[in-house]
């Protein structure tokens, strides 16, 4: 299995290393900042994008971000007293077409969280080969306190005051991290309101089906997840696991992702080992029924307690003795502290950002591999650009035309890693001489692996759309 990389500008530690500091007092500290971590990302695809005339200046343009907008957010809320929020929305890059990205509640968001996410959104869409750019956005707020009217007027005040920062042609929303379809109905009409007489349908995806929604959206990133999976499995890369027929699945996380991959996971014949949310994991060494903790989800609210499953605390699913481990809730979740107690061989990341560089570079040397986020994730944008397709032309696309486009999709590019991976190795002496050169002194290159092999394609493509359009002015 190939081994990671923990960037250019520093020496891995070794295995011998790495575990005397997880025995000492003081183990080694990680930096879990969102942007920090992307930033080490894309520094690492660095040494492998082809250079040229302008690159180091070029390298800075194609990772800062284009426009930030905070925005602070007065509603009133049920019990009639005033309560101030705060918005974000981060464009990253429009090089290759209107930012794109998902609209998020939850507590955690801060402007570091959202360039981060909007800077994977940049790469995710350049990657999968559709004319976006990235963006993302987020209000800090709890999303489990608020009714349905203050999440109404709350998500009403914060299109109106991005105003013309989002619109079909610029910035196209849709749905993240606690918001639904019809949250995205709430911001399809508010948008509408305030540009009369114009076709607004294609300002945000993932409408309800009756406002320009399209079929397969709420499963499109699940079946993202499936169709990387399927495809990298029947390469022959893993020469004990080639299809996912049998194999035993672990997913961090029961909302619309880690719930849709449930399911789709189990009807192509895997065993479903455990599953988790906020509340705990819910396991099962045999197999548990997914309808069944579908069911007791839906009537107590978590997966805890379900029948025919023990209970552990969230972060416990991702030890499961497993084949495949597909995190699905937040950033952040295997880091240098659990990556050794990973027992999977394939990490298929549904959720954006929920590996740490640290733990990539444990994962790699323990021989595990991972299906990185931009591409095993890509699947909600890339039906995303379906909708939008379909609202811009007043069309309706069927579920198998969906199914079948969002199919071909990720083959594509998850044969374009793969391709690259391939080069990146055949020629790593050509790569580290190249880096000498360009940095003497620096650390030898690590042995690639699919992260940065996804990165150099998505990073390459972004970098070849800003050459061809030059500098305006």
């Amino acid at each position: 299995m190939a081994a990671g990389a923990d960037g250019p500008w520093k020496e891995r530690p070794d295995r011998s290393t790495i575990e005397k500091l997880n025995e000492s007092e003081e183990p080694m500290a990680e930096d879990l900042n969102p942007h920090s971590i992307a930033r080490t990302q894309y520094d690492n695809t660095l040494p492998y994008v082809d250079s040229l005339v302008g690159w180091k200046g070029m390298a800075e343009w194609l990772f800062a971000p284009e426009k930030i907008v905070t925005v602070t957010l007065p509603v009133v809320m049920d019990d009639g007293l005033v309560h101030t929020f705060q918005g974000y929305r981060v464009i990253h890059n429009t090089g290759r077409g209107p930012g794109k990205g998902g609209i998020r509640f939850h507590p955690s968001v801060a402007e570091d969280e959202v360039k981060a996410l909007a800077t994977w959104m940049t790469w995710k869409c350049a990657l999968a080969g559709i004319p976006f750019g990235g963006a993302k956005g987020g209000i800090t707020c709890d999303p489990s306190k608020l009714s349905l009217d203050e999440k109404r007027h709350l998500t009403r005040r914060f299109i109106a005051a991005l105003g013309d920062n989002i619109g079909p042609h610029t910035d196209v929303p849709a749905p993240d991290m606690y918001t639904d379809a019809q949250t995205m109905g709430w911001i399809y009409d508010t948008y509408s309101m305030m540009h009369h007489g114009t076709n607004s349908l294609p300002v945000v995806t993932g409408k309800p089906l009756d406002l320009g929604g399209i079929v397969g959206r709420s499963t499109a990133t699940a079946r993202g997840v499936y169709f990387c999976t399927e495809r990298f499995l029947a390469s022959g890369r893993l020469p004990k696991m080639t299809t996912i027929a049998g194999a035993r699945v672990a997913i961090q996380g029961f909302g619309n992702a880690g719930r849709h991959a449930a399911t789709i996971f189990r009807d192509a014949g895997a065993v479903i080992v455990g599953v988790s949310d906020t509340s705990g994991s819910a396991l099962a060494p045999k197999g548990l029924d997914v309808a069944k903790v579908g069911a007791h989800k839906d009537s107590t609210g978590r997966v805890v307690g379900a029948p025919g499953t023990t209970s552990g605390s969230p972060l416990k699913v991702l030890e499961a003795e497993c084949d495949i481990l597909i995190p699905a809730a937040m950033e952040n979740q295997i880091t240098m502290e659990n990556a050794d107690r990973i027992k999977a061989a394939l990490i298929s990341e549904a959720a954006n950002g929920p590996t740490t560089p640290g733990a990539d570079v444990i994962l790699a040397d323990r021989g595990i591999t991972v299906m990185p986020d931009i591409l095993a994730n890509a699947g909600g944008v890339v039906v995303s650009y379906f909708e939008w397709v379909q609202n811009l032309q007043n069309e309706e696309w069927d579920e198998k035309r969906v199914d079948d486009s969002l199919r071909k999709h990720i083959y594509r590019s998850t044969d374009a890693v793969m391709a690259r991976y391939d080069e990146m190795v055949a020629n790593l002496p050509m790569y580290q001489a190249r880096w000498q050169e360009m940095r003497p002194g620096a650390p030898a290159l690590r042995h690639p692996d699919y992260r940065i092999a996804a990165a150099v394609v998505a990073v390459g493509r972004a970098k070849a759309t800003a050459e061809a359009r030059g500098v305006w002015p």
